[in-house]
Formats: C-alpha cells, structure tokens, sequence
C-alpha cells in the first residue's frame, strides 16, 4: 500500500512538472528568435529524454502507460494562437527534434538570422540593455568595449525595439557611422528615423536631422522621400514652420522629388506659424506639378490659406482641386465663400463657386449663399442679388429673413423703395414674417429720401405687428427729423419712445443735442436733455457738454455786442 501511494504521489509531481514545463515551451515558442532561450529547451529535452530511456521506473510507471490521456487532460483550455499542443509521442532525448516545438514561420525566422545575420544573442541583449538606461559615462567606450559584430541586421534590430531613449538611439548610430566597414543603408536610416519621429522632442528632432543632412552630404543615396516627409512630418508637429522648409529646401540637394505629402506636410508646418507666404510660395510648386494630396488634405490646405487672408489664392486651389475630381469637405468650401466675400473684388468669384452645390449639399447651403447675397449687396449690386435670391427659391436652399432683409437693405440705402416693398410683399407671400430690423431698414431708406410720412407710417405698421420695437428704430426716425430741421417731432418721438418699453440711450440724445446746438443754437433745449440723461443715469461725452457751453457763450458774446451796438 505505502509503495502504490509513494507511485502515485510521484507520477502527480511528475505531470505537474511536465505541465509546468510545456506551458512554459509554449510562451517562449511566441517570442522572436533572438528571445528564444535554448537553455529552457534543454530542460524538456532532458525530462522527456529520463522518461523516454528509463520507461520502467518506478516514478514513471503509471504515466508512461497513460501518456496519451494524461497529456490530453492536462492540455484542455489551453489557447495557443493557431499552433496544436505538441505531443510527447515519439519523443527522444535528442535536442534537435525539440525543433518540432518552434511554429513554421518562427523556425524559418530563426535560421535565416542565424544563416544571414549571425546575431549574438548575448552581445544583442548587452547593446538593449546600454541603450535601455541613461548611461553616466561614456556610451561610446561602453559599445567599444563589447566587440560588436555590426552589420545592417543587427543594426536595424537595435533600432526597432522599443522602449529606448531617442538621444541614446542617435548617438548609437553615430558611433556606428564611425565603424570601418559598416556602410549606412536606405533601411538603417529608414528605421532610425521612423523611431526618433515617432517620439516628438524637439532636441531629437533637431539632432536627427544634423544626422540626416551629415550622412546625406556624404550619401545621398540612402536617403528617400519618406524618410524626409517624416522629418517635415515632425517639425510639422513640433511647430517648427522654419525647419520644415529646411527640410523642403533640401530634396534638390539630396536628389529626391517632392511627392504629394511632402508638400503638405510643408503646407501644414508654415501655415501653422502663420508664415503664409512661403507656405504659397511651396503651394504653387505643388499645383505646377498638380501633385495634390487627397480631398480631405486639400479642404485643409484651403481652410488654411482663407484663415491667413488668402482667400483668392485658396480658390486657385479650389479650382485644381475641381479640375482633378477631388472631393473637398463641404466645411472648407463654406469657409472659402465666406472669405471671398470679404472682398468686393473677389465676390463674384465665390458666386462661381456657388454653382458647384447641388442635390443634398444645396439644400443646407444657407450659409454660403447667405453670404454672396450680403457681399453682392454691399457692392450695390442689388439686382443680382435679387436674381440669386429668386434662384434660391426655385432650386433651394430656401432663403429665410437674412437673406430677404439684405436685399430689402440694399434697396433701401439706394432709394428704390418700391422694390424695397416688392421684396416685403414675397416675403410675406412666403409666409415670413417682416422683422423688427425689416421694417427698420425700410423706415431708414424713406428717412434718408426725406420721405418722414412714408417712414411713420412704416412705424405705425411695426407697432401693429411687434409689440416692442429697438432703439435703433427711434434712432433712425429721430436722425431723419433732425435731417430736415424738425426738432420739435423729434423731441416728440423721443418722449413717446418710453411708452412703447424703449429706453433712450446715448445715441439719441447726442444726435439731439448736437443738432440743437448746431443747427438750431438752441443751448436752453441741449441743456435739458443734458440734465435728463444725468437722471437717467446715462454719460455725456466732453465734446457734447463742450458744444452746449460754447453754443451758450456765443449766444451771450451776440447779446453783449448788440448792447454795445444799443447804447452807442
């Protein structure tokens, strides 16, 4: 009994230590060769070996017979990312049949290194572990002392795996370049660079490209187009507009052509400084090569030269971009027509690009639209606005008040009041309701024909229709009474304005006593407004109290010569 017990106790140690042991196989055969440690290999080649030679010991009785179901019930539930758990079938103490265990791909992996590159494994963790760290002296005399064999495999590993500082990884490839016999390929630069740039430090950024431009003096070759968009990428990033054009400013000198993303990631870096002149000056190369990037890049580019007042360059670039079929984001092309109607001179260039919105993209065009009738108007160009106005109501997007009450203004200020009305009238046909500011603008363009019944009688309109009107309403009749000298119905107007809930302010009062003083030399009706707005609580500016004291001191200066006069 106490030998059945021992037996048994000794075969469960037995496939603990077999379970714990393949597990253990079964990460390591996940990992790259250069991390596959041949000493673990050993101690399974060793276990099995004592088991496969020695089949009627005693501790080995009960598994060696039940080796199949034992493995089978130990290896339930474990994942293995599409590799079967190897079997002990078969299995001799020789270490080369332990290959069975490393997957296809990492098996061809692990000879090709060792065939190719011959790489040390021990020197190789050495070199991670120097770089891995911050080294007090000299990093240099550290890899001297390690007797390196340094060849493009080895040097390329380095500088992919992760986790080491940049500055430790640039001066590694410095002490490299140094090495006789070691010649820089296209692939050591790509990899050095990828790696720098994708940790964004300005002192590393810097470093890498003195690197860069030593090596591409000397070698030109080796250096592609990716390898200096990445460097514009990163100075893009860093906010360094000026380095970026270094780097632009180079491709002649190292033999490489501009493709799409380097001029703009070039675009990108200047625009982002604010230093829109060269990022134009790098543009037209672009569109002389018509090397333009994808839609969504283009919008940006777009975006970026209407933000920097550019907005008639930005619509050169619309018009390539048309030309080639690119879809733009319909944001930058709302940003595009907004900036071109800033200006009178560029307006009509934005109508133009009006007529690229069609289907869905129109119907939610309100904004654009909105503001080429604004641009169109303020040039008194009223008539077209009107024509697109109408086009708006035929073929969308449906015009709302804005849009209306822009003409309506337009036609006010240049006194055509009848079509100032037509344009009321299909409004309302529409169902809109005239605004306060609609009514406004009307009563302005009759005030400034002089036309005053017409603009109360607009007034009496506005009353029935909103039960509370602005200021600026007042504002503009009270300005049209002192126009033609009738102070008594603008004194009128301003007392009435409190019974409508409108409060004067500032405006009306100085346009009041200015005209009194001015026009009418009535200083005794300026100095009671003065008084009336101090309890109001309103401020006075200096020039008008000014002009009430002088008014007042000429009137007595007239009164004591015409005494004078009198009494000789």
């Amino acid at each position: 009994m106490w030998r059945s017990i021992a037996a048994r106790s000794r075969q469960v140690v037995a496939r603990e230590f077999c379970a714990t042991q393949m597990n253990q196989v079964l990460s390591e055969t996940r990992k790259p060769f250069h991390y596959f440690p041949k000493t673990s290999l050993s101690r399974i080649h060793l276990f099995v070996s004592h088991f496969s030679t020695n089949p009627s010991d005693d501790s080995s009785l009960d598994f060696a017979e039940n080796g199949d179901s034992q493995l089978d019930s130990f290896a339930v539930g474990i994942e293995t990312n599409a590799m079967e758990v190897p079997s002990f079938e078969g299995f001799v103490g020789d270490e080369t049949q332990m290959e069975s265990f490393v997957p296809g791909d990492a098996k061809n992996d692990m000879e090709e290194e060792t065939q190719v590159y011959g790489i040390d494994g021990n020197k190789f963790e050495n070199v991670l572990s120097l770089l891995q760290s911050r080294v007090d002296g000299s990093l240099e005399s550290s890899l001297d002392a390690m007797a390196l064999d340094l060849h493009e495999g080895f040097v390329v590993k380095v500088l992919q795996t992760p986790f080491i500082l940049g500055e430790n990884l640039i001066r590694f490839f410095k002490w490299v370049m140094k090495k006789p016999g070691f010649k820089v390929t296209t692939s050591v630069v790509d990899s050095l660079v990828k790696v720098i740039c994708s940790d964004i430090r300005k002192k590393n950024g810097y470093d890498l490209w003195d690197l860069v431009k030593e090596f591409g003096e000397k070698e030109n070759e080796v250096l592609t187009v990716d390898v200096l968009n990445e460097l514009i990428a990163l100075f893009s990033n860093l906010g360094k507009g000026k380095a970026a054009m270094e780097v632009f400013d180079k491709f002649g000198d190292f033999r490489c052509v501009p493709n799409k993303e380097t001029y703009y990631f070039t675009i990108e870096a200047l625009c982002r400084r604010s230093i829109y002149d060269w990022a134009w000056s790098v543009c037209e190369k672009m569109l002389d090569t018509e090397s333009l990037p994808d839609g969504e890049q283009v919008g940006k580019i777009i975006s970026w030269f209407c933000k920097g007042g550019k907005a008639k360059d930005a619509h050169t670039v619309y018009l390539l971009a048309e030309e080639k079929n690119k879809q733009l984001p319909w944001s930058s092309v709302n940003f595009l027509i907004s900036s071109l109607c800033k200006k009178d001179e560029t307006v009509k260039l934005a109508l133009e690009v009006l007529d690229g919105f069609s289907g869905e993209a129109r119907k939610y065009a309100i904004k654009p639209f909105s503001s080429v009738v604004r641009g169109l108007c303020r040039m008194k160009n009223v008539d077209e606005a009107k024509t697109l106005l109408l086009k708006m109501i035929a073929q969308g997007p449906p015009p709302g008040n804005a849009v209306f009450n822009s003409v309506i203004n337009g036609y006010s200020k240049a006194g055509d009041m009848d079509k100032a009305k037509e344009m009321i009238k299909l409004m309302e046909d529409r169902g809109l309701k005239p605004d306060v500011y609609t009514f406004t603008v009307l009563m302005s363009g009759y005030a400034n024909g002089g036309q005053m019944d017409q603009a109360c009688e607009v007034l009496s309109e506005a009353k029935e229709k909103h039960t509370k009107l602005s200021p600026v309403t007042y504002h503009t009749l009270i300005r049209g009474y002192c126009k033609i000298e009738e102070f008594d119905k603008a004194l009128k107007l301003l007392a009435k304005m409190k019974d409508f809930g409108v409060q004067p302010n500032v405006d009306e009062y100085n346009k009041l006593i200015q005209s009194l003083c001015l026009k009418a030399l009535d200083w005794q009706t300026a100095e009671k407004l003065l008084d009336e707005m101090k309890e109001n609580g309103l401020y006075c500016h200096g020039i008008t109290r000014g002009l009430i004291k002088a008014v007042k001191e000429l009137e007595a200066e007239g009164v004591d010569s015409r005494e004078a006069t009198t009494e000789v």
